[in-house]
């Protein structure tokens, strides 16, 4: 059993990441706000299946595999940052000439939503951070 200093230290840290709103959070909002509540619950679905591979994964040994090796550590870290670099230069290419519109996202089709919602979970940090602490180590 882990110390009740570990304990508190993790439910803070847990808290903390809980109260700022992370990719999922923002995903869902924008889905729902641009296209309805129906294309907000096709999201949210997407990211608690995102969740559920996160949950299988953790039980497969996943997390205790990146917590032993930090070669595959690495190799997660890196294409994490290699996927924000991706959504950074779409982005940069997507951009107007006129910097004061805001662009609406464009409309999506309800499985592509789900999809992104799910890719949006499995490729979120604050996610991958909570399955890799609750992963003991031996």
């Amino acid at each position: 059993m882990p110390e009740s200093s570990t304990i508190l230290l993790f439910v803070a840290a847990t808290m903390a990441l809980l109260l700022v709103p992370g990719p999922a959070v923002i995903y869902i909002v924008t889905r729902s706000v641009t296209q309805g509540r129906a294309a907000g619950l096709v999201s949210v679905l997407g990211v608690h299946v995102g969740t559920i591979c996160y949950v299988v994964a953790t039980t497969a040994g996943l997390s205790a595999l990146l917590r032993a090796s930090s070669t595959a550590f690495l190799i997660v870290k890196y294409v994490g940052a290699a996927y924000l670099v991706w959504l950074g230069i779409q982005k940069l290419r997507s951009r107007k000439d006129d910097p004061e519109q805001v662009a609406e996202p464009p409309r999506m089709s309800r499985m592509r939503i789900f999809r992104q919602g799910v890719v949006v979970n499995i490729l979120n940090p604050k996610t991958l951070i909570f399955f890799a602490a609750s992963c003991r180590s031996s």
